[in-house]
This record gives structure tokens, sequence and C-alpha cells, in this order.
């Protein structure tokens, strides 16, 4: 058991090390850290989906926005559209699961925000509606997938691709990527900037 836990550590390093050294990825990061910063400065907010454990990483993300990250100060808007069982029920009954987040982007978003979609596979149906309404509405899309990018690919305008197939390893390097960008935007608009 030991070996299988100290491997499983390992695994995940190595993933992370990979992350660290490809340069097109971390311009990406970067990229989508810098729209971030400008939605905000412009007073907009932030919205993110996904399904299962990358609802659950929406969720905390969204957190650290409002709440706060490193130090205090006032929260920033963002919304994980994966939280209001009322509107997850009556959006699933009504118009089917795969309109779950294009519905609340056409109620809640407008031109000059952000949807952070998020699926390991690249593929979940729902968020692919998401993207969709999202071009259509000019909302900036920012996907976190993993290796192939799936479908969500070519849908998104950053699409940062974590260079694996495992779907933990994908979801550990996921929630890491949400934390430098929150490091990176609160430093920045609140803190004395890089």
């Amino acid at each position: 058991m030991k070996a299988y836990i100290s491997s499983e550590i390992l695994r995940a390093m190595e993933i992370k090390r990979a992350i660290s050294k490809d340069s097109d990825l971390l311009r990406l990061i970067e990229q989508a850290a810098r729209k971030m910063i400008e939605v905000y400065r412009n007073g907009n907010k932030i919205m993110l989906g996904g399904n299962g454990g990358s609802a659950a990483d929406a969720q905390h993300i969204a957190g650290e926005f409002v709440s706060r990250f490193y130090f205090d100060r006032p929260g920033l808007p963002c919304i994980a559209l994966t939280t209001d069982s009322s509107i997850l029920t009556a959006i699933g009954n009504d118009y089917g699961y795969e309109q779950l987040f294009a519905r609340q982007i056409q109620a809640n978003g407008q031109r000059g925000d952000i949807f952070i979609g998020i699926s390991t596979s690249g593929n979940s149906p729902n968020v692919i509606r998401g993207l969709e309404m999202c071009r259509a509405m000019g909302i900036t899309t920012i996907g976190l997938t993993g290796e192939s990018g799936g479908r969500m690919a070519a849908l998104c305008d950053i699409c940062i691709r974590i260079p694996s197939q495992e779907t933990p390893r994908i979801q550990e390097a996921h929630i890491l990527i949400g934390h430098i960008l929150c490091a990176i935007v609160e430093e920045s608009i609140f803190g004395k900037g890089f």
C-alpha cells in the first residue's frame, strides 16, 4: 500500500513538472490570467461550469474569487453555474441537461464576461452548449481540459490542456491552475502586481 501511495504522488508530480516546463502551456495560463484581470478591471464577472469533480472545482474556484485567496480584499464577482438546485432541476426538466450552462449564461452573462468551462474529456455536452452560447453572446471562453482538448479545444478562446489522459491527474492540475489564476488576479488587482 505504501508503494502505491508513493507512486500516485510521484505520478501527480510528473504531470505538474511537465506543465512547469511547457512554455506554450505557461503562455496560455498567463493569457488567461491577463484576460481575467481585464474583465475584473472593466467591472464584469466570471462564470464557471463543469460536471462531477469539475463542478466541485468550479465551486472551489468561485469561492476563492468571491471570498479571498491569499489575503483580505473586496470580493470579486464570480458565479459557479453548478450550485442552485432549483435552477439546475428546472433547466434539466424543461430543456434537458445539455442546456444546463447555456441557459444560465444566456440569462446571467453579458459581453465582456468570461465563462470557464471545465471538462477532463473536453467533450461534456452541457459545457459545449455553454461555450456555443458564449460565442453567440460575445463572452470570452477559457477551457480547462485533458490532453486532447476534445471538442472544447475549437470552441475556447483559450484552452488549457493538461498533458494527461487520467481523470484524477487532470483534475489535480485543474485546481492547481485555478489557484494560480486566483493568486495572479488577486495580486494584480489588490496587491503590488507582477
